[in-house]
């Protein structure tokens, strides 16, 4: 077996020197010397070399313990004097004292940590004590600040020279930021000082003053006038910790503050009668209600209440427009009156909210979807809105930018609107009419609002529109065609006459049950002429003429010679050509000779007879009413500065019965879209249970309509009844797709 080498370590040699006992008590009786001539302001004599190397050779010899033991003796010893000193100091000079007597504590005790430095290095270490300096802290504390006679005055002092300040008297800050500093210095290192000696009770008192100030205050003066002391109180706090408090007491202090004036009286300063946010939103004090948002927004749901509030009023301005019955009888003004509310409020979202906070907007575009559906008709007013900005003649189309703004905020309404299809409706009904009677200020508005539509609900809401446009297109190649074809015929078939026509796809259009009209023989025979000539070219379609969408020119003579050209509708060239014949008809005669239905009889002729700058017919007698006698005579004596005079047309204000077609219209194709859902959807799906199928069907029909579920139900039966589903065996309430 190997044996086991041992190491040898070799020691540097040390001279082992020992202090004489005696030695060790002389030199801390210099050292203590010293530190008592420091505390007396006299260490200009003292030479700092020759007392480190005295120090360091006591803690070098051992003699540590007796040194930061001594030391501690002397430094409790000078603090006991200094804490009668501060105690008798009276109440006019405390806090300087105090002051004072801290200020010569921290010099002193940096004066003596250079003399211990070597302890403060090795001896503090090795015994896990307080450094030179912390223990000249824990000194001062224990026999200054918590001394009996001085714990109580010094808050108390701290305290009335805060509220002083409160209240608009003048304080010395350096002073009272000396001491406050002194107090998280004490902590070493902690606030712990700072926080139980000060801050706690400084939080208490501090609840108490504004308490006592908010109750007084709210209740004599204005919520503005009250926001505004809130305000300058939280900047006064804020303020005040920067000069004198230390900065952790900030978030407790604004927190205090914060409760007291405004989370306890929240809903007080919201509601407040004749000041509070409703009387801002009313009166456009966007100051104020920018003050409320920024309070508010330090407050656990402060601005939730005030888009409550938001929400409500809003809700009540506009309920207050859609059901009154004035509005509603003025299309233009409903939708003008809508349009200004949400720029106003779009104006004070963005001025006062946080530049468009995205909760407020999303609040208020709730409000306005909320009171927009309660009037059924409201798209149908939005269409017209859109028509008349979109209409030729319109003197509020000063530009193509203005228009351009004006739709746009069009369509923010149009968002809100859950109807879509009804709508969808009206628009193709309007823009028809301009299309087809040319009213369009532009074919490129035009373009622009079917984009605009387009982008909102997609390819499939505007398809329809965009045939009416491609019809226009192809009609204009058609005629053009027809005037080469019959230009070309000898004699010409039409010779006379300028002919124009529109051929539309019914399935894009809007479809209308065209009324009886007799037309003249010779608007007859162009009509024949036309339908041969296209019917060769397009085989498998079939023509429907739309009379009462048609109009014309043509030129009349009165008495003196005078010529006048007139504008008017087909319906109204019917009428004015039988006076070819003889000057007076009456008005049975009329309804027989243009079969004309009796209403659209009456529109028309009062149309001629009604207006006195274009009376080209005079009705005897000379009263609203209609009856069959009445009779209607070729006015010879008509006079105009114009050559050519253009009758307005017949406006049509839709009646009952046509709103209650229109609305019966609008429930059929609604379900034929609910069950194309359906069958979109189970055949997807499968199988799926009723409760779901709504759902998801509602979902997707959303963005035309809000479908209800009773008639999504009808509509399922119907779709089981013709064997596209089935009822699950199994479970009556759920349903399975047949293929």
């Amino acid at each position: 077996m190997a044996s086991k080498k041992t190491k040898i370590v070799i020691k540097p040699f040390r001279h082992q020197v020992t202090m004489d006992a005696n030695y060790a008590a002389k030199t801390w009786n210099l050292l203590e010397k010293a530190i008592n001539e420091i505390h007396r302001k006299n260490a200009s004599g003292l030479s700092f070399e020759e007392l480190y190397r005295s120090a360091y050779n006591m803690v070098l010899h051992k003699h540590g313990d007796k040194l930061y033991m001594g030391l501690k003796a002397v430094v409790n010893q000078h603090l006991q004097q200094v804490a009668s000193s501060v105690a008798s100091a009276d109440d006019g000079r405390f806090l300087q004292v105090l002051n004072t007597a801290w200020a010569d504590h921290t010099q002193s005790s940096l004066m003596i940590r250079d003399i211990l430095m070597y302890m403060d290095r090795i001896y503090v270490v090795q015994k896990n004590v307080q450094s030179v300096y912390d223990l000249g802290l824990h000194l001062f504390y224990s026999n200054v600040a918590e001394h009996s006679k001085i714990q109580p005055r010094l808050i108390d002092t701290l305290l009335t020279s805060i509220r002083k300040e409160r209240t608009g008297e003048m304080v010395n800050r350096g002073l009272l930021k000396n001491v406050t500093q002194m107090l998280v210095d004490l902590g070493i290192n902690t606030r712990d000082v700072y926080e139980n000696y000060f801050e706690q009770t400084f939080l208490k008192t501090s609840a108490a003053f504004y308490q006592s100030e908010a109750q007084n205050f709210i209740s004599t003066n204005s919520a503005s006038e009250y926001m505004k002391k809130a305000e300058r109180r939280l900047k006064e706090e804020t303020d005040r910790v920067n000069h004198y408090l230390d900065a952790g007491t900030e978030p407790y202090i604004k927190e205090v503050v914060e409760r007291e004036l405004l989370t306890n009286y929240l809903q007080t300063i919201i509601d407040m009668p004749e000041s509070g946010m409703v009387h801002m939103l009313k009166d456009d004090k966007i100051d104020d209600l920018s003050r409320m948002y920024n309070l508010l927004n330090r407050v656990t749901h402060g601005h939730a209440a005030m888009r409550k509030c938001l929400e409500n009023h809003v809700k009540e301005e506009g309920v207050a427009i859609v059901k009154n019955e004035s509005m509603i009888a003025k299309p233009l003004t409903y939708v003008q009156t809508l349009l200004d509310l949400k720029a106003k409020y779009d104006d004070i979202l963005s001025l006062a909210m946080g530049n468009n906070d995205k909760a407020f907007e999303h609040t208020l575009n709730q409000a306005f979807a909320h009171f927009i559906n309660l009037n059924p008709r409201s798209p149908e007013f939005i269409s017209l809105f859109i028509d008349e900005k979109l209409r030729k003649g319109n003197k509020a189309n000063v530009n193509e930018e203005e228009t351009e703004a004006v739709l746009d905020s069009v369509m923010i309404l149009f968002r809100f609107i859950s109807e879509k299809d009804i709508f969808e409706k009206y628009y193709k009904q309007h823009l028809a009419k301009r299309l087809l009677l040319n009213r369009s200020v532009s074919d490129d508005a035009e373009k622009n609002m079917i984009a605009k539509l387009k982008s909102e609900c997609g390819y499939q809401f505007t398809s329809k529109l965009e045939g009416m446009f491609q019809d226009m297109k192809s009609s204009s190649q058609a005629i053009e065609g027809f005037k080469q074809h019959v230009g070309a015929m000898t004699p010409n078939p039409i010779k006379g006459v300028d002919l124009n026509v529109h051929v539309l796809t019914s399935g894009f259009w809007p479809t209308q049950v065209p009324g009886k009209c007799q037309l003249p023989a010779e608007i007859t025979k162009c009509c024949d002429v036309f339908q041969k000539y296209y019917l060769s070219s397009h085989t498998g379609r079939r023509l429907t003429w739309q009379t009462n969408m048609g109009s014309g020119d043509m030129r009349a003579v009165f008495e003196g010679n005078k010529r006048k050209e007139l504008s008017v509708a087909t319906p109204q060239i019917c009428i004015l050509l039988l006076y070819n014949m003889k000057d007076t008809y009456t008005f049975a005669e009329l309804h027989k000779l243009t079969a004309l239905n009796p209403n659209d009889l009456k529109r028309n002729l009062l149309t001629l007879c009604a207006n006195p700058k274009c009376r080209i017919i005079t009705k005897s007698p000379q009263v609203k009413k209609f009856t069959a006698d009445d009779t209607f005579s070729f006015n010879a004596k008509f006079r105009s500065k114009l050559f050519r005079v253009k009758l307005s047309q017949v406006v049509q204000r839709e009646t009952t019965e046509e709103r209650t077609h229109t609305q019966s219209k609008i429930e059929e194709d609604r379900k034929f879209m609910i069950e194309a859902a359906i069958v979109r959807v189970m055949k997807a799906r499968k199988s799926m249970q009723h409760a779901q199928l709504v759902a998801e069907v509602s979902r997707q029909l959303s963005s035309r309509f809000r479908p209800n579920p009773v008639m999504i139900k009808k509509r399922v039966e119907s779709l089981i009844e013709r064997e596209y589903l089935e009822r699950s065996a199994d479970d009556r309430k759920v349903y399975n797709y047949l293929a």
